[in-house]
């Protein structure tokens, strides 16, 4: 991968074909960024295309399983190819699974979910983020969720995937402090993406209820990520209001609640 010299500065959104990943590549690309897009579904393609303007940024697209340590190597090594120094990083990609961990859902899935959300996460981080605080500047985002802040009945390993994807970036802020290189937390809530299919949870009251714009979460977290924020709860209102109240109601009530919003077969 080779790319004309530009003044530009270079982001990475991976989960880029849809939903928050392709909306915030929108926003770097609003901004003036030249920007890699990646994914695992061949949708990336599309993306790209749609992202791209007569003589605006330079879009590159990969797909690659982020899930598979040979799909960061192949992303890093993608990045690289550029021969640009990385200016923002947005670790968006993820998934879910709907259903009671016992005889609900496959362990396959909740492991690709730990792979995915977890160590891809960790192990991106680790290859990127080095090069940032050797230049001492940078931009980092880490999409969390409001679900971090709660125990997940039939979300079990997704909800713990955030808390750690959140307890990550928090520590991570404190580490780089004084670097020149920031990290935000983006902690969206039930969100227009496909989400919800690809997690079979449609007949769930989260599934089927009202969602938040993916463009608009999007806006928000990329412009709390310039700003330098710690987090940023985007969306509705009422994501607002839950991750307040998390912080002080008990764990248990917070699971009972969960579960009425998660359980299969109770959507309307």
């Amino acid at each position: 991968m080779t790319t004309p010299t530009s003044d530009r500065p270079l982001a990475l959104v991976t989960g880029a074909s849809s939903g928050i990943g392709y909306e915030l590549a929108a926003q770097f690309v609003e901004h003036g960024f030249d920007v890699v897009i990646a994914a695992e579904d061949d949708g990336i393609e599309l993306a790209a295309q749609k992202l791209r303007r007569d003589g605006g940024p330079q879009i590159w697209s990969v797909r690659v399983d982020l899930a598979r340590e040979q799909g960061v190597t192949e992303l890093v090594a993608a990045v690289t190819a550029t021969g640009r120094p990385l200016d923002a990083l947005a670790l968006n990609a993820g998934r879910g699974a709907g259903g009671a961990f016992v005889g609900g859902t496959d362990l396959a899935d909740e492991l690709e979910i730990v792979d995915l959300n977890v160590r891809s996460t960790v192990h991106l981080a680790k290859r990127l983020l080095p090069g940032m605080v050797e230049r001492g500047t940078g931009r980092v985002l880490f999409t969390s969720s409001i679900a971090s802040t709660m125990p997940g009945p039939f979300q079990a390993v997704y909800n713990a995937s955030k808390s750690f994807v959140q307890s990550f970036a928090e520590a991570l802020r404190n580490e780089l402090k004084d670097t020149g290189v920031t990290v935000t937390s983006l902690m969206p809530g039930p969100t227009d993406t496909e989400f919800f299919d690809r997690a079979d949870m449609e007949d769930t009251p989260v599934g089927s209820g009202r969602k938040d714009d993916p463009a608009k979460v999007a806006e928000q977290g990329f412009e709390a990520m310039m700003r330098g924020d710690q987090t940023i709860t985007a969306g509705s209102l009422m994501n607002k209001v839950q991750t307040a109240a998390g912080k002080i109601i008990p764990d248990k009530l917070k699971s009972e609640q969960h579960r009425r919003m998660a359980e299969p077969g109770s959507g309307s």
